[in-house]
């Protein structure tokens, strides 16, 4: 979400006249998109900040501005930690913020501005997506769960649902403009239709999204256990372009303190999700988020979460240790884990799934995989010839290329997989065929609209300005 929100901030800074960064230039302008989830977020944030101080002290007209979920949470405390930021906006007001640099360039002095409804929903601003062929499409934004853990419901409200035509009004129109993969976005995405009143709203519209001629992989995230229906599952399997793999939160494999996160659904029905999508959909992957350490979590409720993951053979568990967010029932509850058994249970949790993920990953090995090529390198890309890019069913591949006829970013190749890693699988024999799509044609037109430097858009890349700090 606040990688499309982060898209939508560069598509109105172009409207409002800027020009974006090459790498290796100065920007005249950063910008901050938050997010609160984790305290280390706070962290970096303030740490980053005291970089661009001795910019902003030699330049006056160098300008700061914070957005998203911490400044949502924060506000003006930003301004009182570092007075020389020059904009605060929070997650409902994104398209005030060519407006507010211009009234602080004016006044001389920060601005702070935070709505406590939302003024625009983020998929009618502008955007300038940071790839030519793979997009994010809200559905909804905000979230009508109170898990004790999560700040995200206070910052981004409760649950509105855009309207189903206005969602594939911009899909066919991100498809015209050469996009071939779309992925559905919603703090609580399988909700959709909870404002309108219709609980199978989510699986219509995955359907509609399958009639979208062009549009060849359809992804989306992140869904709740809770308000996942079979009509879902039926509308993933008989939907040709919406792509075999379901991240779907776990949190913890403990009833007990499922429970205590007030996540209103237990093991048993997860696992019974899980059974009933690998029915319907045999080679699909299912990945996961997991907290350990969560107050009160027992040795033997972190067990029960071991459990799950040997069971559910998660293809990847994105797994955090357990982070006290003020204003959160969490944060004050009796039993809060200790830093040194966190690490230890988040280790073991880490080892076991490597493991899991060795083993589902050599499944595929053998096997001829569509990977649709990524417009980002591996660390290892360059130096051995090869390419990075997404199976159908989300595992990571790299694959070998022949550098006088490589594919480009958002082509189609079919390889053939020869190793596998815990979070990658290898193809180390020359790619069986190349398929030349739309979303190829697009990044093609943007580099050479753009050159070969790339543009600083995204969440930002302050290495360069540290240096020259």
């Amino acid at each position: 979400m606040n990688a499309h929100d982060t898209e939508r901030i560069s598509g109105l800074l172009l409207e409002a006249g800027y020009v974006q960064a090459l790498e290796g230039s100065d920007p005249d302008l950063v910008v901050f998109n938050t997010c609160a989830v984790r305290e280390n977020a706070d962290n970096k944030l303030y740490g980053n900040l005291s970089f661009l101080a001795p910019r902003k002290k030699s330049d006056p007209n160098f300008q700061i501005a914070v957005g998203g979920c911490m400044a949502q949470k924060d506000q003006d405390s930003i301004i009182k930690r570092a007075p020389y930021v020059d904009v605060v906006f929070g997650t409902h007001n994104i398209g005030s913020l060519p407006t507010l640099l211009e009234r602080a360039r004016i006044e001389e002095e920060s601005q702070v501005e935070i709505k406590e409804s939302l003024e625009h929903f983020p998929s009618t601003l502008p955007a300038r997506r940071h790839s030519a062929f793979s997009a994010w499409v809200s559905v909804s934004v905000g979230c009508n769960n109170t898990c004790t853990f999560c700040i995200v419901p206070s910052l981004r409200g409760v649950e509105k649902d855009r309207p189903a035509q206005d969602i594939l009004s911009e899909v066919r129109a991100l498809v015209d403009q050469g996009v071939i993969e779309i992925t559905l976005l919603g703090q609580n995405v399988n909700a959709y239709g909870v404002e309108f009143g219709d609980k199978f709203a989510f699986g219509k519209l995955l359907r509609e999204c399958g009639k979208v001629d062009g549009l060849e992989r359809v992804r989306f995230m992140s869904p709740h256990p809770r308000d996942f229906t079979d009509d879902v599952i039926e509308a993933m399997a008989q939907t040709p372009n919406v792509m075999p793999h379901l991240h779907m939160p776990l949190q913890s494999g403990s009833d007990r303190i499922l429970q205590s996160m007030r996540r209103s659904y237990r093991s048993d029905k997860y696992l019974g999700i899980i059974e009933k999508v690998r029915t319907a959909i045999p080679n699909s992957t299912i990945t996961t988020d997991i907290i350990v350490g969560f107050p009160g979590e027992s040795d033997e409720d972190f067990q029960a979460t071991m459990d799950i993951a040997r069971q559910a053979k998660f293809l990847a568990a994105y797994t955090f240790q357990y982070s006290k967010r003020p204003g959160t029932p969490a944060a004050t509850m009796d039993g809060q884990i200790s830093d040194s058994v966190m690490k230890e249970r988040y280790d073991a949790l880490h080892k076991l799934q490597q493991e899991i993920s060795h083993e589902v990953n050599s499944q595929v090995v053998g096997t001829e995989q569509e990977i649709l090529v990524a417009d980002y390198e591996g660390r290892h890309d360059g130096e051995q010839s090869r390419m990075t890019g997404r199976t159908k069913d989300f595992r990571l591949a790299h694959f070998m290329v022949d550098p006088a006829n490589a594919p480009r970013p958002g082509d189609a190749v079919v390889s053939k997989i020869t190793k596998a890693s815990p979070n990658f699988i290898l193809a180390e024999e020359l790619h069986i065929s190349i398929r030349k799509t739309k979303g190829g044609d697009a990044t093609q037109a943007r580099t050479q609209e753009v050159g070969s430097k790339g543009i600083m858009v995204g969440m930002p890349t302050l290495a360069q300005l540290k240096a020259r700090s």
